[in-house]
């Protein structure tokens, strides 16, 4: 019999515990019961509970506490600010604000400003102009620029002029995001007037031009946009409340009227986008005869669409809010909602409905059952660029004005030579009658001269000597009657002197008048006298003038 007998788990045979003599296993080398382990799980349990309701308590009753038991018990994984618990990498956008209204400007609806460039250097400094004046709120507008396929300084110029308008000390003057985005497209259509309006290369000109649109519209969109305006940097003249004046009516897709200016010898003015136009059913049965990838340009003889376009529908003087219901839009100056293009409205790279570009973009926006509107009598005016044909006419004008400033100053010559040489008889004759008049006279006074020094000589006096005698006389006769005049003056000065003191004795202080009267007993004062005597010798005069003999002598004549 074993009497090392042992069970697979590797207990003794021998019954374990109790008071057996054959027990070899110490009782404090024995496993715990299940009892004893349970209430000291128990026991923990308890005390995090305790732990987890204190915390709380403290994090309710005392807030100040909350910024230092946070970041304590989460060992660093929360901050000390509640808005932080939420990712920094993921925003949340609610785009039925952004839908667009009439009163933008009101609302703080941002705009995004597109404006494709290349070779666009001679326009930027025009253009920024532009851009300061606009008087929608800066700060709400969103500029973005795509240069593509430019030879000059553009991108170089571009960046110089916005961190001359960004660092502007004026707070009203810096925009909102800017965007400058460098893409080549293979553009091989030259920018001169006769490349770009050729109609050669309209069509795949135009569907360049739409993607270069697509591409910085996807590119520079933000959730937060409300408008997008498309506005060519050659624009000369618009106004500068253009933004809120296409907003306020409200509507999905809206151009103005585009003309531009032209010299007085080609009328001063013309329509210049006709890409602006109302579908007709010419135009209709022209696409149907037309390739799949045909394109339909307006303004060419090539395709005759008897389309009504929005540029010829202007009037100076009519109602500058008037709208016109269009289906294709120009691309000088565009005002879309956002949500227009969120819808999957674009610019057809490709011959949609045969149109491309803007035109396709006007159709698409239609066929999406979005407003699409122009207003005939709200101009704006691009600027003029001579064709070929304007340049070589300026140049035979300039050939001709010179020929005729020349022909007219030889003319002028001319006369002044045959002036020069027969001068005008009148004027001369003149000159010599003159002379001879003058002369006649100096002889004449010779001759008397002569004649008076013999009458002289003989004892015979002269006209001339008796008059120069009398009027010897006659100055005489005045220089007495100054003097007894002045004598007669003071004479009297002195009376009105002793009167004056007279009444001043009485202590009267009324002003005496003196004034010729009679005295008592019928006699003439000093006064009245001193008048009859005036009166007198003034008709003394008048008589010796009457009988004078220079008086004589005139009657006798």
């Amino acid at each position: 019999m074993n009497r090392h007998y042992a069970y697979p788990n590797g207990y003794s045979a021998y019954p374990r515990g109790g008071g057996g003599t054959f027990s070899i296993s110490p009782h404090r080398f024995q496993p715990r019961s299940q009892p004893a382990l349970r209430r000291r799980r128990q026991l923990l349990v308890k005390l995090l509970v305790i732990g987890l309701l204190s915390f709380f308590i403290l994090f309710l009753v005392i807030p100040s506490w909350r910024p230092f038991l946070i970041p304590t018990i989460s060992l660093g994984l929360f901050t000390s600010s509640i808005d932080d618990l939420s990712l920094e990498t993921v925003r949340y956008y609610d785009l039925s604000e952004t839908q667009g209204t009439e009163m933008g400007w009101h609302r703080e609806e941002r705009v995004l400003l597109c404006t494709p460039l290349r070779d666009a250097e001679s326009h930027l400094p025009m253009f920024f102009s532009h851009l300061r004046n606009l008087t929608y709120p800066h700060h709400l507008i969103d500029l973005a620029f795509l240069v593509s396929d430019s030879k000059d300084d553009t991108l170089e110029l571009l960046s110089e002029k916005l961190t001359e308008l960004q660092s502007d000390p004026d707070p009203k003057m810096p925009y909102g995001e800017i965007s400058v985005i460098e893409k080549d497209f293979g553009q091989k259509v030259n920018q001169d007037v006769e490349s770009r309006h050729g109609f050669a290369a309209q069509a795949g000109r135009r569907k360049l031009m739409a993607q270069a649109r697509n591409w910085l519209l996807s590119a520079t969109l933000r959730p937060t946009h409300s408008w997008v305006y498309w506005r060519d940097a050659d624009v000369q003249t618009a106004p500068f409340t253009i933004l809120e004046d296409l907003m306020r009516h409200d509507k999905d897709v809206i151009v103005p009227n585009v003309w531009r200016p032209l010299p007085d010898w080609l009328g001063g003015e013309q329509p210049y986008d006709l890409n602006s136009w109302q579908e007709s059913d010419t135009a209709l049965a022209l696409a149907d005869t037309l390739d799949e990838d045909a394109v339909i340009v307006e303004g060419y003889a090539e395709y005759a669409t008897w389309r009504p376009h929005l540029a010829y529908l202007r009037d100076p003087y009519g109602d500058a809010d008037t709208e016109m219901e269009i289906d294709g839009v120009g691309g000088v100056s565009i005002l879309a909602k956002a949500k227009v293009f969120r819808s999957g409205v674009h610019f057809p790279a490709f011959s949609f409905e045969k149109h491309a570009e803007t035109e396709g973009f006007g159709k698409m926006a239609r066929r999406m059952d979005f407003s699409v509107v122009g207003l005939p009598h709200y101009t704006i005016w691009h600027l003029y660029e001579p064709s070929v044909d304007d340049i070589r006419h300026m140049e035979e004008m300039e050939l001709e004005k010179k020929q005729r400033e020349q022909e007219e100053k030889e003319e002028e010559e001319r006369q002044q030579r045959i002036k020069d040489t027969f001068k005008d008889p009148q004027e001369q004759w003149a000159k010599d009658d003159a002379a001879v008049k003058k002369m006649e006279e100096k002889e004449e006074e010779k001759e008397k001269e002569i004649q008076r020094a013999k009458d002289r000589e003989n004892g015979i006096e002269h006209d001339l000597d008796k008059e120069a005698e009398v009027e010897k006389e006659k100055e005489k006769q005045r220089a007495n009657d100054k003097e007894r005049k002045k004598a007669e003056e003071k004479k009297a000065s002195e009376h009105d002197k002793k009167v004056d003191k007279k009444t001043e004795q009485k202590g009267t202080n009324e002003k005496l008048v003196i004034r010729p009267q009679l005295h008592k007993g019928g006699e003439e004062g000093p006064a009245a006298r001193a008048q009859k005597e005036e009166k007198k010798e003034g008709a003394q005069k008048e008589l010796q003038k009457e009988t004078s003999p220079q008086a004589e002598f005139e009657m006798d004549r």
